[in-house]
């Protein structure tokens, strides 16, 4: 007998420790994810500057300061050869051998002549961005010729770096130095919010319907047969719905963030009817009761008492739904989401991308300077995911109540 339970008393101390070791596991792996993530994209939400001397009176650029003053200003000056001008003083100041100016440096001196004008009747040092090239090699390592270029710039301090701001309020662009995160972020924000508009309250009602008012007979148990394979469907069928629904029957716009939305909420939809349902059975029978007994009606139990109990475990449900919908690429590609867009939607009908498919689209891109731009996207995406998550995860405490 003593030996029978000295082993069992081993057999419990090692399952405690494979436990135990499955959960460093895991944190492993997780901090290994989050600490490759943060040291790749790190870089992203940091630029470099070169400081470029522009003679504007020697430029001779044919723009009135009337034309300045007017919605035309950006029409202007591009037609005033201010991309050439541009690209002549980089030569002349650093010569052919290496860029070291981004293909988007016009129109950071664009944006300082609207702001001052007169700049174009003076000569003036302006930091514009540098060559994915010359960043790389300030950053970390680069080709040689990068590096001495640095070093030179950094001789006479003519390089500088700082937070790219740029990178939090612009759109995508094919210029690694000038891409931005703001266009995708939100399209995913109208996306999310559509998707959680028609999905919650129809999930939920229709988890009352099938838990407090349908009949139970073989169309319910079709039903709930039907919703659980729904839950297990591949997410790329939802996109050849949508496809098929919403833009092939109802015409409504392509790559716009309400069909995104209705495409998600369909998926979604099933996880919220079953975690509704199984948060509804949790409520004890003697709160039905209780309330039935004072003189309440069949509705008035239900959303007066069973529903404000369910709330949290619906808010989990809910949480599980909208974390896979913010992270689907599949379906969105089915409905035109992937295309290239330039400035952010503003409307749930204009032309739109979301997070996970501008990751996506950077991470197939042929330049080394959007590596890390892409690490840095997944780490807004991440932060993203973890503010939505924390939100829902007050209203749950919120509403949570113990018995």
């Amino acid at each position: 007998m003593q030996r029978r339970i000295r082993r069992r008393y081993a057999a419990e101390r090692r399952f405690r420790l494979l436990g135990l070791l499955a959960v460093l596991l895991s944190a492993g792996f997780l901090a290994f994810l989050l600490v490759s993530m943060l040291t790749a994209g790190i870089g992203g939400f940091q630029r470099v500057q070169v400081a470029l001397p522009i003679d504007f009176p020697t430029a001779q650029l044919e723009v009135a300061p009337a034309q300045l003053a007017s919605a035309g200003a950006d029409l202007a000056l591009s037609g005033a050869g201010l991309e050439g001008v541009t690209g002549l003083t980089a030569v002349k100041a650093f010569g052919e051998d290496q860029p070291v100016i981004a293909e988007s440096a016009w129109l950071t001196v664009r944006d300082a002549i609207k702001a001052d004008p007169t700049l174009l009747t003076r000569r003036a040092a302006l930091y514009v961005p540098a060559a994915p090239g010359i960043e790389e090699a300030y950053k970390a390592t680069g080709e040689p010729a990068a590096e001495q270029m640095v070093e030179r710039l950094k001789a006479v301090g003519a390089i500088r770096s700082g937070f790219n701001w740029g990178f939090l309020t612009g759109a995508d662009s094919t210029d690694p130095t000038a891409v931005g995160i703001w266009g995708a972020l939100k399209g995913s924000l109208l996306t999310m919010a559509i998707t959680l508009l028609i999905a919650f309250p129809v999930g939920v009602l229709s988890a009352l319907y099938l838990e407090e008012y349908a009949p139970k007979n073989r169309w319910t148990d079709l039903i709930e047969v039907s919703i659980n394979n729904l839950a297990a469907v591949p997410s790329i069928i939802f996109g050849l719905l949508g496809l098929a629904l919403f833009l092939g029957t109802f015409n409504l716009p392509r790559s716009a963030p309400i069909v995104g939305g209705l495409t998600l909420a369909l998926m979604i939809m099933p996880v919220i009817v079953i975690a509704g349902r199984n948060a509804i059975k949790a409520v004890p029978p003697s709160i039905r009761d209780a309330a039935l007994g004072v003189g309440a009606s069949p509705v008035q139990v239900v959303f007066h008492h069973v529903l404000p109990l369910a709330l949290p475990g619906i808010l989990t449900g809910t949480i599980i739904g909208m974390a896979r919908a913010l992270g689907e690429t599949a379906p969105l590609l089915m409905i035109g989401m992937r295309a290239f867009i330039v400035q952010a939607p503003d409307g749930l009908s204009a032309p739109a991308t979301v997070l996970p498919v501008q990751i996506f689209l950077w991470s197939d891109q042929v330049s080394r300077g959007f590596i890390e731009k892409t690490s840095a996207a997944i780490l807004v995406l991440l932060a993203f995911l973890l503010a939505m998550n924390a939100f829902a995860i007050y209203l749950r405490n919120r509403f949570e109540t113990r018995w």
